[in-house]
């Protein structure tokens, strides 16, 4: 009874230290950037074809840029997404960005919206975790 005894504790303490030893790599501070990654935090966030990651840099609560991960959405239209949407958000406060009314790209529809959505993900995560 002892050994099973002495098992679980080794076996949870095992299970405790290997759990601290994880590191969320949602968020990271870079060059005084708090940047935000939505590869997990949206991977449920599809665009026409499949999900659609980005990282989102914050510096003094103002978003600083959006830079688009790969992805396997469609180049054509993806390319239209992203060239419309580059800099939409620049400049903002992270509390405007987030109710911000931005326009999507026509022919894009899927991507677009897929975007501001991981955007807006990016900024209540921020948000809730700086």
């Amino acid at each position: 009874m002892k050994k099973i005894a002495l098992f679980c504790a080794a076996f949870a303490a095992l299970v405790l230290l290997t759990s601290a030893d994880k590191k969320d790599n949602t968020m990271v501070k870079e060059n005084g950037a708090y940047v935000v990654n939505t590869t997990e935090l949206g991977k449920n966030v599809k665009g026409y074809i499949d999900a659609t990651p980005l990282k989102v840099y914050i510096r003094k609560n103002k978003i600083e840029k959006i830079e688009f991960l790969p992805n396997q959405e469609t180049p054509k239209y993806w390319n239209a997404a992203k060239k419309h949407l580059q800099n939409k958000w620049d400049g903002m406060k992270v509390s405007d960005a987030k109710t911000a009314e931005v326009d999507g790209r026509t022919g894009a529809t899927f991507s677009s919206d897929a975007v501001k959505k991981n955007v807006k993900l990016a900024l209540e995560y921020y948000e809730k975790n700086k």
